[in-house]
């Protein structure tokens, strides 16, 4: 089954990210998109949820706070405020696609676990929506080329919804740390190895206690081609679908030849028991 293709310009859009509602990524994408799309609203955490991955608030009541026309602030996680915003806030005509970011710093390889700005746009694809995720890649957080972003957007965007997707994909898109002429391409990409934590940071507190901190460290492949990573590190705006099935089929398929090769195995369980 797939999502049909969608005219932006009679769109109804729904945005979030997890760097918070005041964040300047999210301000961008909201001020694009007012410029592109028919409707925009915004439904997002109150505060910075970035590695919050795909968190649901269940032993805490969540609240809605209304800041001005169609923009909203949740007292939760990226995916409580795509919860909301499609099931509460917009429940009398639901969005037609669900944007997440612009984040700040970069979505690549393993990154798409922890990602609070992936999860949103994974929350609209599981409610039935199409998904976006944005990240603008940067090596110093001060220094954002966000211009890149601005001037790319509309381009990837409108690329991306004039196709049909199958309803259980999610789209992430990374734009590079270059300015906008550099930019070399966009490049269709698999998602690449990155992995967090692999240097742990050490330290005492002032009670004579060890804490561990997870630094910003990857361990990182950036040369094998066809990933975001390479084609991120070349310049390119990376566009890497996502599948939201995490079943691995050849494994299947080789259990259930292991299982059936031994038909005894369970009724010997059964005598057991």
């Amino acid at each position: 089954m797939t999502n049909n293709p969608i005219d932006l310009a009679r769109a109804r859009v729904l945005i979030s990210n997890d760097d918070g509602i005041h964040a300047p990524g999210l301000k961008l994408l909201e001020k694009v998109m007012r410029r592109i799309a028919r409707e925009v609203w915004v439904v997002a955490p109150e505060t910075e949820q970035s590695a919050a991955s795909h968190s649901l608030t269940l032993r805490t009541p969540l609240r809605i706070r209304k800041l001005s026309a169609r923009r909203f602030a949740v007292n939760g996680t990226p995916t409580d405020s795509v919860l909301l915003g499609v099931n509460t806030v917009m429940k009398d005509a639901p969005p037609d696609v669900v944007l997440s970011g612009i984040n700040r710093g970069g979505n690549l390889g393993e990154d798409v676990i922890y990602s609070g700005t992936v999860a949103a746009a994974m929350e609209g694809v599981l409610l039935g929506i199409r998904g976006i995720a944005l990240s603008q890649v940067c090596d110093d957080r001060r220094l954002v080329k966000w211009a890149t972003a601005e001037h790319w957007l509309g381009e990837v965007l409108n690329g991306i919804v004039s196709q049909p997707v199958a309803k259980n994909v999610v789209v992430n898109v990374n734009f590079p740390d270059v300015i906008a002429r550099a930019v070399t391409g966009i490049e269709i990409t698999a998602q690449g190895r990155r992995k967090i934590g692999g240097s742990l940071q050490e330290g005492s507190d002032p009670r004579g206690d060890t804490y561990y901190w997870v630094g910003p460290q990857r361990i990182e492949d950036r040369l094998k081609k066809g990933t975001d990573l390479e084609a991120i590190d070349r310049g390119a705006i990376s566009v890497s679908p996502l599948c939201l099935d995490l079943t691995h089929r050849p494994s299947v398929k080789a259990l259930k030849e292991i299982f059936s090769a031994n038909p005894g195995r369970k009724k010997k369980r059964r005598d057991k028991a």
